[in-house]
């Protein structure tokens, strides 16, 4: 998938100073595991107990605020209720795609990593599917904004067919595009020429059944691991594109929501690709900001084929 990024410091202490006059040793009861233990201390020892229990009750509170809420959240639920939909509080509506006479030819020459040319255009797709309640939770955030997504479905996850009913109005409708990440995302350039046909085939194959579509010619190769042999075999079977990224949320493990919003303020620039993932819950709890980083730059979000001319 894609790589993380990612200082500590350590508190600096302050001698004693060195005086005439010496105290006399302090006597302090420290409760632990239950127990109550004397301890003889001086006013050095203790002002450094002191020091370290204040450190470590820091140390708590800050690794509290990174326990990931694990509840999943929509649009609605992140701000609060409903969002209004008219009237002075309702939020500005996110650009529309571009006309369809604004399509280009798709490049060739390697893989598609950004959106070619001078614009306002944003792509995120969307990979994966591993959470049921974050498909859930980002379709029902495309529904609530208006928001185009790519998604890079791994069809072997129950989560493209427990959410059919929400997601599939938005596939027909085009707003949100289905792409072929593979069957169930194994390392392609590790398998035989027939495997790696299986794979795309099958969840072509399925893409169809449950959505009616097809997802040619875009596929993203599992961990953007490709060669020679596996876009052959995949350009045979009409995936002409191989689409990688120029921009990453970074959250194909589970991270903070913060880190999420940084890589978002980061990367959501004019004509980025950018890549998230299905997966995990954190980013359904930043919904507002990552809205408002696109509205507040005047981008566009797109699918591919909002961009780009439709082949054979």
């Amino acid at each position: 998938m894609d790589a993380d990024f990612g200082s500590t410091g350590t508190p600096r202490g302050r001698s004693r100073d060195r005086g005439a006059h010496r105290k006399q040793p302090t006597r302090i009861r420290v409760q632990s595991a239950g127990l109550f233990d004397d301890i003889a201390m001086t006013e050095l020892n203790r002002r450094r107990f002191l020091g370290s229990l204040a450190a470590a009750t820091v140390a708590v509170v800050g690794a509290a605020r990174l326990v990931v809420d694990p509840q999943p959240q929509t649009f609605a639920q992140t701000t609060g209720g409903l969002p209004a939909t008219s009237g002075p509080t309702a939020p500005a509506a996110l650009l529309p795609p571009p006309s369809p006479s604004a399509r280009i030819a798709l490049p060739g020459g390697g893989a598609l990593m950004k959106i070619p040319g001078e614009g306002d255009l944003l792509a995120l797709t969307l990979d994966d599917g591993v959470s049921s309640e974050v498909v859930r939770a980002y379709t029902q955030l495309a529904k609530d904004t208006g928001m185009r997504l790519t998604y890079f479905v791994n069809g072997t996850y129950d989560s493209w067919t427990e959410n059919k009913a929400l997601l599939r109005p938005l596939v027909d409708s085009g707003q949100i595009q289905l792409g072929n990440h593979t069957w169930s995302h194994p390392d392609l350039t590790t398998l035989t020429k027939s495997d790696i046909a299986q794979q795309l085939t099958r969840n072509d194959d399925f893409l169809k059944k449950t959505y009616g579509v097809g997802a040619k010619p875009y596929f993203r190769p599992p961990y953007a691991k490709h060669n020679a042999a596996v876009d052959a075999v995949a350009a045979d079977l009409g995936y002409k594109v191989t689409t990688l990224w120029s921009g990453s949320l970074s959250d194909s493990t589970v991270i903070t929501e913060e880190y999420i919003v940084k890589m978002a303020d980061q990367y959501f620039t004019p004509q980025e690709i950018i890549i998230g993932h299905l997966n995990h819950t954190p980013v359904t709890h930043v919904y507002p900001e990552l809205v408002d980083i696109i509205r507040s730059r005047n981008l566009r979000t797109v699918t591919l084929n909002d961009v780009f001319l439709k082949t054979p």
